[in-house]
């Protein structure tokens, strides 16, 4: 009777097993997470930028919830306050309690670059939402369920219009009033002195009654353009 011999599983290639991790960046997170712990007046650069969804790993998005809840309500946030809000959660199992948050403040120099280790938290989120958003057309394209090609753009162009909305948020970060109020008065002068007051300042659109009321589009406004795929909004 012959004999079946089972064969071993081929090998994984370590680099293809790499490429099938979403990204993120541990060092970064860590480095985030520990800037805020060693200086609070860093949220200051950072809190318009990330979020705890920004997150790969779960115990850093528990971490960060907690820094974010104790820096805004005014109180501090290092490693004994941090623990004890987490202890108050009945979070330590699921964050690594003490030993892991004086682990990422002692390996933190300081919070000198933690703007920039925001922006590479941030920008690893946002591709992992590219490939699930990439995942999910694949996913339609293969099985339309009834929609027709136009449909599938449709939705695919939303999902990744979504995408892209998200990500370009606060790009700019906080800004200092001081120089805006100079601006602003600037501005302000330039209209008064002007020799028609009735002239349009901004963009016009073309249309009399809109640029009427609106005297044109004005920098700094965040106008929407709705409208279907294909119908000239660009």
């Amino acid at each position: 009777m012959a004999q079946v011999r089972s064969m071993p599983p081929p090998a994984v290639d370590p680099q293809v097993a790499a490429l099938r991790l979403p990204p993120h960046s541990v060092e970064a997170e860590q480095s985030l997470i520990g800037g805020l712990l060693l200086d609070n007046t860093a949220w200051d650069r950072v809190g318009d930028m990330v979020a705890e969804g920004d997150f790969y790993r779960d115990d850093h998005r528990r971490i960060f919830s907690h820094i974010r809840k104790l820096v805004e309500t005014g109180r501090p946030a290092d490693v004994i306050t941090v623990y004890e809000s987490i202890d108050k959660s009945n979070e330590i199992d699921q964050t690594g309690g003490l030993a892991y948050l004086s682990e990422i403040a002692n390996a933190t120099p300081s919070a000198a670059n933690i703007r920039r280790y925001a922006e590479i938290v941030h920008e690893r989120a946002v591709l992992r939402k590219l490939v699930t958003v990439g995942d999910d057309i694949a996913a339609n394209a293969l099985n339309p369920a009834g929609r027709d090609v136009k449909q599938l753009l449709d939705q695919a162009e939303q999902k990744v219009f979504e995408i892209a909305e998200a990500g370009a948020k606060n790009v700019q970060g906080f800004e200092s009033i001081q120089p805006i109020l100079g601006k602003v008065v600037e501005r302000i002068e330039v209209l008064f002195n002007r020799d028609n007051p009735s002239e349009i300042t901004g963009i016009p659109t073309g249309f009399h009654d809109l640029d009427k009321m609106t005297s044109g589009l004005q920098p700094g406004d965040m106008i929407i353009v709705a409208g279907r795929p294909s119908m000239g909004k660009t």
